[in-house]
């Protein structure tokens, strides 16, 4: 084996660490466990030590596995910047683009941003990834996750907020006619809603109070659903009152199909971040995409009839 060769395996090798095993590592690279166990073996040999302590369960690095880890850690790390730093002084945007977005947030106001910087940029390739769970953003090797909600304290990400997303309480005009129009928060336990729910947990509405923390409501309902088009599409058809982002339900508003309710009140507003690898020098194309999201998601996350945010 030449020198080159030897290089070329030692990501797979990298990535056998990280995701603590080969299967994991063949899932984050698009290889085959077992492509990724000859390439560790190929490595051993060419250097002439084990890497692993192997059994049918676990995966451990020897002393000298451990040792050549870390240079090889640095090594990939100082290439990783030496590109980074490349590519932000070409005037061309190149390579691949791998975010994780939502699933709804993404698909609606996310996605046409992105997919809108391939008209500008030729060489840029983008995979998104629709998901609704945390996924683990270096782990699972993506240049930048979208996540809504609280900012959490992630180690090695570094986040950028790009939007907030104003709640409302709506309903069908058919509804109201039939059930009357709440006049205050004491009215939503007398009707029925559509909330959002997943096994063991239903999402209260939250209303904020100065000086405290947001009064929780959670009405009474027989429909609960984890996906926030399907509760639209029940108020839409009459089945209650829901609590929606604006940006969601401004179409079937200014269409007549839902009513706003209780438009007064202050509403509890939910910030959207974008989180990505820290890094020294970040590679153009994820620079690019991360102003995209800031400059392009305030504009589609509100609803203007509303006062947004």
């Amino acid at each position: 084996m030449n020198r080159g060769d030897m290089f070329a395996d030692l990501p797979v090798f990298v990535a056998a660490v990280e995701a603590g095993g080969f299967a994991a590592a063949a899932a984050k690279l698009n290889l085959t466990r077992s492509a990724v166990g000859r390439t560790v073996a190929r490595l051993e040999r060419r250097l002439g030590v084990r890497l692993f302590h192997r059994t049918t369960r676990t995966l451990v690095l020897t002393d000298d596995g451990q040792a050549f880890f870390e240079h090889c850690r640095r090594a990939l790390d100082e290439v990783h910047a030496a590109t980074a730093q490349l590519e932000s002084g070409r005037r061309e945007v190149v390579g691949h683009l791998r975010v994780s977005v939502p699933v709804l947030f993404g698909r609606m106001r996310v996605a046409p941003i992105l997919i809108g910087l391939l008209d500008t940029h030729p060489k840029l390739a983008i995979d998104l990834n629709f998901n609704d769970r945390l996924v683990d953003v270096v782990e699972d090797g993506f240049d930048l996750v979208v996540r809504n909600g609280p900012l959490q304290d992630w180690p090695g990400l570094a986040a950028r907020r790009v939007a907030r997303q104003r709640m409302g309480i709506c309903a069908s005009p058919a509804y109201l006619a039939a059930a009357g129009m709440p006049a205050t928060l004491a009215d939503l336990p007398h009707h029925r809603a559509v909330l959002y729910g997943r096994p063991g947990r239903v999402r209260s509405w939250l209303f904020p109070r100065a000086g405290a923390a947001p009064e929780e409501i959670v009405p009474p309902s027989r429909m609960r659903f984890d996906d926030l088009g399907t509760i639209r599409d029940a108020a839409v058809a009459g089945h209650g009152l829901a609590w929606l982002p604006c940006w969601l339900i401004r179409d079937d508003v200014a269409a007549g199909r839902l009513a706003m309710v209780l438009p007064h009140l202050p509403a509890h507003v939910f910030e959207s971040h974008v989180l990505w690898p820290q890094t020294p020098h970040l590679p153009l194309r994820v620079r690019i995409a991360i102003d995209a999201l800031a400059a392009g998601l305030p504009e589609t996350a509100s609803i203007a009839t509303e006062g947004a945010d």
